[in-house]
């Protein structure tokens, strides 16, 4: 499996961004995690095989949504009232042994985009 991040870019606080990460195939549960400078990466949100269920990291709640277009193998992050702590280099993921139920575990995913930078200034 193979996955290519892109949309990231710089925008002030309070704009908004839509990141898109394309799949070879489609095979199990998709999220996106970030990494800032000096910290370690977190999850922002994953979505399910049937795109039915998502979930989401309590400080984008609200701004961030996850989707995917199956048709596309392709899933999307739409980033809206940004802040500047949201600047970090965002990854997406798949875990192809989950379809119904997702984790916001790192170690759960075994296949990685190669990340796509988003600075918010401010």
């Amino acid at each position: 499996v193979q996955l290519q991040a892109s949309g990231g870019g710089l925008v002030q606080a309070g704009g908004s961004l839509r990141l898109s990460c394309a799949a070879s195939e489609r095979v199990g549960v998709m999220a996106w995690f970030r990494q800032a400078p000096g910290k370690e990466r977190e999850s922002v949100a994953a979505i399910t095989w049937s795109g039915a269920t998502t979930y989401y990291r309590d400080s984008v709640k609200g701004r961030f949504t996850i989707s995917r277009d199956n048709a596309k193998n392709t899933v999307y992050l739409q980033m809206n009232s940004l802040k500047p702590e949201d600047t970090a280099i965002y990854y997406c993921a798949e875990d192809i042994n989950r379809r119904f139920s997702a984790t916001m575990i790192s170690d759960d995913y075994e296949y990685w985009g190669q990340g796509t930078l988003v600075t918010v200034s401010s």
